[in-house]
């Protein structure tokens, strides 16, 4: 990943703010390119691998740019398979994490599940970052109404940048046919937000995109985002 223009100096939380207003017109590639410019190898993009969007687009700006991909143990066999499409697509520099130690004792859909299979792996994997991208969007639902493109992370101690943080469920569909770009596998089947096989169905017409995730529990995000 070139670093030409990689900068050192921390950036305030008001300086993220007025960067991310600027960018809330831009097309996402601008959001990516200031994080690549900024960041240069301490950046990093998680994916879930629904969001094959967020990759074409990090990789024609940074070919090279880390990926990272929380193998929860508890995916479909559907998703490992296109995890390594994809990789082979774009010959993806991929990093795949596994569950904390003691995840057996929290199996999929208990109280901790993803404390062990999805926010611990990904704190190691943003050990000594600077910043991370993300797919996350604003139509997504309402506790992700008012992410900002660029802000201070807390929970992770860096910088979150989310280029797609405008986009609707329309545009994606959109930037995928206009691309040739493969859906999941499991969206034509039903599923609009994908997780876990345990915790994750099929919605119906009408039906909320994220209500298919943790049907029936008391959940509604597993703890990245939050």
């Amino acid at each position: 990943m070139a670093e030409t223009y990689v900068s050192n100096e921390p950036l305030s939380a008001e300086e993220l703010a007025v960067i991310s207003e600027g960018f809330e017109s831009a097309p996402a590639s601008a959001a990516i390119r200031w994080a690549v410019d900024t960041f240069g190898d301490s950046l990093v993009l998680a994916a879930s691998f629904e969001d094959i969007v967020l990759i074409d687009l990090a990789t024609k700006v940074a070919p090279s740019v880390e990926v990272v991909f929380l193998d929860t143990e508890a995916h479909f066999p559907e998703t490992l398979t296109f995890v390594e499409e994809v990789r082979a697509r774009y010959d993806l520099n991929l990093t795949v994490t596994r569950p904390a130690p003691g995840a057996d004792a929290h199996p999929c859909g208990s109280a901790q599940c993803c404390q062990f299979r999805k926010v611990e792996p990904l704190r190691q994997a943003l050990a000594g970052k600077r910043a991370w991208l993300t797919s996350l969007k604003r139509s997504d639902g309402p506790t992700r109404a008012d992410a900002p493109i660029a802000s201070w992370d807390a929970s992770f101690d860096l910088v979150k940048v989310n280029p797609l943080a405008t986009w609707t469920d329309r545009d994606i569909t959109s930037y995928l046919a206009d691309h040739g770009l493969p859906p999941h596998p499991l969206v034509p089947l039903g599923y609009r937000s994908i997780g876990c096989a345990p915790t994750t169905r099929p919605v119906a017409a009408g039906e909320d995109p994220r209500a298919g995730r943790w049907s029936g529990l008391d959940k509604s995000e597993c703890g990245l985002h939050v």
